[in-house]
């Protein structure tokens, strides 16, 4: 019999991505969602192949105590993805600290009552790691972010608590299983559903003509698909261990306008005056403070800087091979295209001249 898998936050965008590996696996998946009553949440799930033979769709609420202790049993692997993902939020406490620490805390002790879990694995980020790149040190899985706060990039905040509780709790709870944990930089690619996540949103912004200009900002992105294959061999490799980076390379904005460029998108709103400079920071920076507080202090932190890190860990140890992530752009920006998030090129949808 193929083993049971529990996936929290199965409709989310990552998640989504593990629940479509698993089932092509030919494994069993009980995947949670918010509300079994919001179809179009979730319907692509129930389409994806296999589904209907081992795909099991329940309902739980990440701060509700006990919600997880019937869902984990029988299960043998738990892959905790739910988590909120906002740059800002109205109260940071309520919207992204408790979902995330006491979601995965709940979590863990459903587990610690369920003999046959044997491994979690808990979706952490890049976040995790540091909130303040430092462009001349390279970052491991042995960093961690000192500086989030509440109001300090509390999303980020929000992401090292959920992670350091994890880790906390295996290290001071009696259970049978042990703890994996992935920390993805920016993720990207093609969504299974129509809704826009806050990473892919990004490219729609670039199209749509949000950013006044080409900053000094660059990213650090990694494919979905990347990201999922990640959790299922954390997973199932019986020598994972700790933590994981999962980051496979690093774009300036400048290289990701000029990519989008060539790929066919000129004719749409990019920006084009040159920011990517020390006025163009200080512009950035002294702009920041008219924006919400969670993107006010997130581009006070990054601009300016080259985040640097060593991936051969993940590599190494779970075997993993990384896309190339400038394919992996042109791709999400053509899914954004299918999802109606931009508009096609106008040469896909101009009339065949007549002959």
């Amino acid at each position: 019999m193929s083993e049971l898998f529990v996936v929290t936050g199965a409709s989310g965008f990552i998640a989504s991505h593990v629940v479509a590996q698993l089932l092509a696996a030919g494994h069993r998946v009980r995947g949670t969602v918010r509300s079994l009553a919001r179809e179009e949440t979730y319907a692509h799930l129930r389409a994806l192949p296999g589904a209907a033979e081992r795909l099991e769709l329940v309902e739980a609420e990440l701060l509700e105590p006990s919600a997880f202790d019937e869902l984990v049993r029988g299960a043998r692997y738990v892959l905790h993805t739910a988590s909120p993902y906002a740059l800002d939020a109205s109260d940071p406490q309520k919207d992204l600290v408790d979902p995330a620490r006491r979601g995965t805390e709940n979590v863990l002790e459903a587990c610690a009552k369920a003999p046959s879990v044997s491994r979690i694995v808990v979706t952490s980020s890049m976040a995790a790691i540091t909130d303040e790149p430092e462009s001349d040190r390279v970052l491991s899985e042995a960093d961690w972010n000192e500086k989030s706060s509440l109001t300090r990039n509390p999303y980020y905040y929000s992401k090292t608590v959920a992670e350091r509780a994890a880790w906390d709790f295996v290290e001071t709870s009696a259970r049978s299983f042990d703890l994996v944990t992935i920390n993805p930089f920016m993720v990207i690619g093609p969504s299974l559903s129509p809704a826009l996540n806050t990473s892919n949103q990004l490219f729609a912004d670039l199209l749509g003509g949000a950013y006044p200009g080409i900053m000094r900002f660059t990213w650090g992105f990694v494919d979905v698909r990347d990201v999922a294959r990640a959790h299922l061999l954390a997973a199932t490799t019986p020598e994972a261990s700790g933590r994981y980076l999962c980051a496979a390379d690093t774009i300036a904005m400048r290289d990701v306008v000029e990519l989008l460029r060539e790929a066919g998108y000129g004719d749409r709103a990019l920006p084009k005056l040159g920011m990517d400079c020390a006025v163009g920071d200080y512009v950035v920076k002294l702009s920041s403070y008219f924006q919400p507080r969670g993107v006010g202090s997130y581009l006070r932190t990054h601009v300016g800087r080259v985040p640097r890190y060593d991936n051969t860990k993940i590599q190494r140890e779970l075997d993993l091979a990384f896309r190339d992530v400038r394919e992996t752009i042109v791709e999400t920006v053509k899914d954004l295209e299918r999802w109606g998030h931009v508009k096609p090129n106008a040469e896909a949808i101009a009339p065949a001249s007549a002959g």
